[in-house]
């Protein structure tokens, strides 16, 4: 049983609209507790947000759909969920911190619908950890939407007015160790011991009860490989000498890790089919078995054979599959992992679009990108974007979507490309585009420089509630303004 908030105030508890938040604090919190207010406080906005809330439901035990809000045990309330989500991205804190502000920060407790009485409401750290995963992307994108169309409402001189967005793409980097082949065979080898021993235990078998004396002989063998690489040799016998070592510490490695990766296989075929466990309790052991298999191919292929892999084949976490290897050719930063994430800013510096971008780049996103942003905002009238967006068809269809595109092309113009790129107002437009990448710094130091949640869902969710958490911000920054300036004035009035 869920609601989104309990509309009965408790005794001692104060009504969210009665919160105060000091005008004059330069710290987050009362900016991001403003712009929750504000949501909380206006009567249209407030029922749009929490129409969306409504559907944040956990999964039945199918996974087919959502639990009832009106039935079983009462969950954590959808508004709460949505504070300490919009907490949890705009501080760039871990769960542990959010977990200590929620008990003990008086402030965020009242935001969150407690009396500050003696009253029981501690949340523990799994209880949050479940509940802020609740949101899906989709979800966060129409609440997303409902939040830029309310701080238009506040900094739009009239309702007339277009909107000029910029555009551009960063790394958002996911949380995995520097990759080598024989790492990410360690990562896999070992994952399938430890789940094979837990299974195990868990069914009374003793076959893997020197799982811990494996590791062992399987790090050895990889810092063996690790302590070799490194050290090198001038003179040429030397470095014969010592590749021959090399090459034989590699098959040593393969030994052993497809030793452990059969002996795991024929524990798998144990399980399934004596032991009847299901399917789905052995996935997670199928995938490391799986990852073992490709590295110990590619180690082999490379090493021993001096074969070229393949970029497209390379995995670079086996716990994050979906990592790319991105260099972008940026100063000091040689290599980035992670995905690119291209985000849509307009000029009251309101993020009203973004994408994840899977094994995509920037001209291949820069038409759906605009496309979609058009359709969520049709008021769009310019749009700018870097050479990296370029491309002859882009110039084509950004020019059919939006009255005034502002793409730069690359390389050397014609005198028609001259003549356009020349137009003052292109010129305007095109100096104001690099306030994106300010938009770009406040997303990573707001959470968006290294993700914390798993997986590609985990991925898309984080970036979805990292954009709508900065636009609550910058909606509380606004409203902050707002009241500073009230107060100069009553105090110029009182003087």
């Amino acid at each position: 049983m869920r609601q989104i908030i309990d509309p009965q105030l408790q005794f001692g508890e104060q009504d969210i609209s009665a919160i105060r938040l000091d005008p004059k604090s330069r710290d987050d919190i009362p900016q991001i507790l403003r712009g929750l207010q504000h949501i909380y406080v206006t009567a249209e906005l407030r029922e749009q947000v929490f129409a969306i809330l409504s559907e944040v439901l956990p999964a039945d035990a199918d996974g087919q759909g959502s639990v009832s809000p009106d039935t079983g045990r009462p969950g954590m309330e959808q508004w709460k969920i949505l504070v300490l989500g919009t907490l949890r991205l705009a501080l760039n804190a871990d769960y542990d911190r959010i977990c200590e502000l929620a008990n003990q920060h008086a402030t965020i407790r009242q935001m969150l619908g407690h009396s500050g009485w003696a009253e029981a409401g501690e949340y523990n750290l799994q209880t949050l950890k479940d509940n802020l995963r609740l949101f899906t992307p989709e979800l966060l994108d129409r609440i997303n939407q409902v939040v830029v169309r309310a701080g238009h409402q506040l900094v739009k001189k009239s309702a007339q007015e277009g909107l000029a967005v910029r555009a551009d793409s960063f790394v958002l980097e996911t949380d995995v160790h520097y990759p080598t082949d024989c790492n990410v065979l360690l990562d896999a080898v070992r994952k399938s011991i430890e789940t094979c021993a837990e299974l195990c235990a868990a069914e009374g078998l003793s076959e893997w009860r020197q799982s811990a004396y494996n590791l062992r002989q399987l790090k050895r063998a990889y810092r063996r490989v690790q302590q070799l690489k490194r050290s090198s040799a001038k003179d040429p016998d030397q470095r014969a000498a010592r590749q021959a070592e090399i090459e034989q510490a590699h098959r040593d490695y393969l030994a052993l890790a497809e030793q452990f990766l059969q002996r795991a296989r024929d524990t798998r075929a144990r399980l399934f089919t004596i032991h009847r466990l299901p399917a789905a309790l052995l996935a997670a052991l199928d995938g490391y078995l799986a990852h073992g298999e490709r590295q110990c191919d590619q180690i082999r292929r490379r090493v021993l054979e001096g074969e070229r892999i393949p970029h497209a084949e390379k995995v670079f976490s086996i716990f994050e599959p979906h990592t790319e290897w991105i260099s972008k050719g940026k100063a000091g930063v040689p290599v980035e992992l992670g995905l690119r994430v291209a985000v849509v800013e307009d000029q009251h510096r309101f993020i009203v679009h973004h994408a994840v971008m899977e094994r995509l780049t920037d001209e291949q996103i820069a038409v759906p990108l605009l496309e979609e942003t058009c359709a969520r905002f049709p008021e769009t009238t310019s749009a700018s974007m870097d050479k990296g967006f370029h491309s002859p068809a882009n110039q084509r269809a950004l020019a059919a979507l939006v009255p005034f595109p502002v793409l730069p092309k690359k390389g050397k113009c014609s005198a028609a490309e001259a003549a356009r790129e020349g137009d003052p107002e292109f010129i305007r437009l095109r100096r104001r585009h690099s306030a994106v990448e300010s938009a770009i710094n406040a997303l990573e130091v707001h959470g968006l420089d290294r993700c914390r949640d798993h997986g590609i869902a985990g991925f898309k969710r984080y970036v979805a509630l990292a954009v709508v958490a900065r636009n609550i911000q910058r909606l509380g920054a606004i409203l902050q303004a707002e009241a500073q300036e009230r107060e100069r004035r009553d105090r110029k009035r009182a003087a």
